[in-house]
């Protein structure tokens, strides 16, 4: 089930990206921006139950970013 969470939030944080290169999404957006967030986590819990600590370093600092982006994009 972690392995599934894990491979959710690769395709969430894809998504994301991938609507922004084709212009479909800014990244100052705030569907951007909680796509990221839910992929991050999603990744850190994959992660975290693998005991695979460098992709939790990465994906925190990506949690911290996308929740920065949501305070901004919510004023």
């Amino acid at each position: 089930m972690k392995q599934i969470i894990g491979w959710i939030g690769v395709g969430l944080i894809v998504s994301a990206y991938t609507l922004n290169v084709f212009g479909l999404l800014r990244a100052s957006d705030l569907t951007y921006c909680i796509l990221n967030l839910l992929g991050a986590i999603g990744i850190i819990v994959s992660s975290y139950a693998k005991r695979d600590f460098q992709p939790i370093i990465l994906n925190s600092i990506w949690v911290i970013v996308a929740i920065v982006g949501i305070i901004r994009s919510a004023t």
